[in-house]
């Protein structure tokens, strides 16, 4: 869900520069493995590093067709009209999601590297009844915007343009999440040679503008 906007700019630049059409859907990553691997007619699969790379591990996905695209970075989000937490250090993160009654992470990526820093830190008992799980597809700034949680970890791409949240701002340095969200042919695909240049051109210096755009950066 991360990429959907970004991938359905360029699926339409793609397409108006004369490429092949190209059929976007956007879904929760657990959800398009899942797909992928019970065989559904697909050409192209879109997800996490280390998910396509499980994909041709399990010979779901064409091994050595993998392109690594775009760069994503995690945010935090508070609901609108909220104080703004302090996040400029590690320790003033930590203190901040000790204060929150209430944490929203996701089933993604970003999600299970929030729950390992967690306990690198220490506190994932102590913060355990706070915790608060997006449902797949369903953005961790809703839930901030809902009042479900005060704090709010999601990639920036989904956080933006959210009503009801502001965004605080990216993680520190020192605790950064960042995800590398690569593509790969799915076994089977009906066109390679299309495709390869598809996945090519989302890697391209021509596709930099449109992730900055999203809150990406090209990778």
């Amino acid at each position: 869900m991360a990429t959907r906007g970004v991938l359905a700019d360029l699926a339409q630049t793609w397409q108006d520069g004369g490429g092949r059409p190209v059929a976007v859907e956007s879904v929760g990553g657990v959800d398009a493995a899942r797909r992928v691997q019970a065989g559904e007619a697909l050409d192209i699969v879109l997800l996490a590093s280390d998910a396509i790379e499980q994909l041709m591990a399990s010979g779901h996905a064409v091994a050595g067709s993998r392109v690594d695209w775009v760069r994503s970075s995690t945010a935090i989000a508070v609901r609108a009209g909220a104080p703004l937490p302090d996040i400029a250090s590690e320790a003033a993160l930590k203190a901040a999601v000790m204060a929150a009654p209430g944490i929203g992470y996701s089933t993604g990526p970003s999600g299970k590297a929030l729950l390992r820093l967690f306990e690198r830190w220490g506190l994932r008992e102590q913060l355990e009844h706070r915790l608060v799980q997006a449902r797949p597809g369903l953005p961790v700034g809703q839930l901030v915007a809902q009042g479900e949680a005060s704090l709010g970890f999601q990639q920036l791409s989904e956080l933006l343009h959210l009503p009801g949240i502001t965004v605080v701002g990216e993680m520190p340095a020192a605790v950064a999440i960042d995800t590398v969200f690569s593509s790969a042919l799915v076994t089977g695909c009906r066109d390679a040679a299309s495709a390869r240049q598809f996945l090519a051109f989302l890697a391209s210096d021509t596709a930099a503008a449109a992730k900055q755009r999203h809150g990406m950066r090209p990778v």
